[in-house]
């Protein structure tokens, strides 16, 4: 019963953030689709620009662009994949600042999680929510 009460909960916050039923809803889901919308715009250029610098390098693992965006993709997502780490200058290159961008774009989604956990908390306040209040 509490768990089905949990997942309602869920259900109803995520629906809340996706029609923007206040202004902080709807500041958490114009970051969240800008920073979604510049990941997959960074994600298909590293894929472009590792297709291109290792295509050709002997011992590579990237063969055409779905070897390219499938070694991005898991190295944004996890810092790793299973397919070899770049050979060429430009490979290792574009690893580094894809891994930048990945670990930057977790922060960010940190911080954009406690501001609207703050915000939402300081609108319960307002309204004289019991349910929002601090110790």
């Amino acid at each position: 019963m509490m768990v089905h009460r949990i997942l309602r909960s869920l259900a109803q916050d995520v629906w809340d953030v996706l029609r923007a039923a206040s202004p902080t809803h709807a500041s958490l889901r114009d970051r969240l689709v800008k920073a979604f919308l510049l990941t997959v715009i960074v994600d298909v250029a590293a894929s472009v620009g590792i297709y291109y610098a290792e295509r050709h390098a002997p011992m590579t693992g990237v063969h055409d662009f779905g070897d390219a965006l499938f070694w991005t993709t898991a190295q944004m997502s996890t810092l790793s994949s299973s397919l070899t780490n770049p050979l060429t200058g430009a490979g290792k290159a574009i690893s580094v600042v894809i891994d930048i961008y990945a670990i930057t774009v977790v922060t960010t989604l940190a911080g954009i999680f406690s501001a609207f956990f703050y915000h939402r908390g300081e609108e319960g306040r307002q309204r004289g929510d019991s349910s929002h209040q601090g110790p």
